[in-house]
């Protein structure tokens, strides 16, 4: 009796096209020439702010990379041997991105509190002027990315990269005008500590978030016994079992379930149809544009090969 079965359409999962490709880019050129500034910065005044800056740049510059990559590979057809596609790249990369900024920040933390009992001497006019190229580059990068489709969370995605790393270059203007003004000694390991609160959360919730991927856990935004219950009520419906929601990565959510019904499942389509109803309900209330159902008498449901 049981009958497996799909929904019958195309499947868009939101990514970018030529033009935001070619966005991300120029965002990541910009990026990566403001990374090769803050290291020089760091290398001739000795700043653990900017040291703290070039990770969250290299963080950065990693999310751009990502971004880019998975809308490239995107273009890529299944294979035989890759039924899902490369679609997952690009959470591998978030999480590598993500363990390696972790150790940066660890450094970064133990040297600010040595520095704090012992300081080291940074020259205030230098930092200022590389935190103020720096922030150019970030201002740039933004509008770049500003203009792309907004409806796409890859973009958007990298634009709240850039838009963070802003605010980190504030923190090394913020210790370049300390030190010019006061010549307060421990600003720049202050400065350090600061930028490491504003990168330390975003880089364990990143971890966070690829773990779930991996995984296999639902999407933020679908509640799974919602969706049994909205499953539940499809006419003729009288169980759900193996239920599972997922995603591939960040855009590409997807369900698969098995669904009992009282009789003989109704042959035809649209309103006629069980396996039609339900993958309209989860197309249309949780975006699961992505679902395999099989439709099953109950004599069925406890047996995954064959009826009683």
């Amino acid at each position: 009796m049981g009958s497996p079965g799909g929904p019958r359409m195309g499947h868009g999962h939101g990514h970018p096209g030529g033009d935001d490709r070619t966005r991300l880019a120029v965002a990541l050129g910009i990026t990566l020439l403001a990374a090769v500034l803050g290291a020089a910065g760091a290398a001739l005044t000795g700043s653990l702010a900017l040291l703290a800056d070039l990770a969250h740049l290299l963080t950065d510059a990693g999310a751009l990379v990502a971004a880019l990559v998975a809308s490239v590979l995107a273009a890529r057809p299944r294979t035989e041997r890759r039924t899902f596609g490369l679609g997952r790249v690009e959470v591998l990369v978030a999480g590598l991105n993500a363990v390696a900024l972790v150790a940066v920040v660890a450094w970064v933390v133990v040297e600010a509190v040595g520095r704090l009992s012992e300081p080291a001497a940074v020259p205030g006019l230098p930092l200022l002027v590389i935190g103020l190229l720096g922030l150019a580059g970030n201002i740039a990068a933004l509008l770049v990315l500003a203009g792309g489709d907004r409806r796409n969370m890859n973009l958007r995605g990298a634009a709240l990269h850039v838009a963070g790393d802003a605010l980190g270059s504030v923190g090394v203007l913020g210790a370049a005008v300390v030190l010019l003004t006061t010549g307060w000694p421990h600003a720049d390991a202050v400065a350090s500590l600061l930028i490491v609160a504003l990168v330390l959360p975003r880089a364990v919730g990143l971890l966070r978030e690829v773990g779930h991927v991996l995984l296999e856990g639902a999407p933020r935004d679908v509640d799974v016994s919602d969706v049994r219950r909205a499953l539940l009520a499809v006419p003729d419906v009288v169980d759900v079992h193996d239920l599972h929601v997922w995603t591939i990565n960040d855009r590409s959510p997807a369900a698969s379930a098995h669904l009992v019904v009282a009789g003989p499942p109704a042959a035809g389509c649209g309103d006629a149809s069980v396996l039609d109803r339900a993958a309209a309900i989860l197309r249309g209330r949780f975006a699961l544009a992505h679902s395999t159902l099989q439709v099953e008498h109950r004599d069925h449901a406890a047996h995954e090969d064959s009826c009683r």
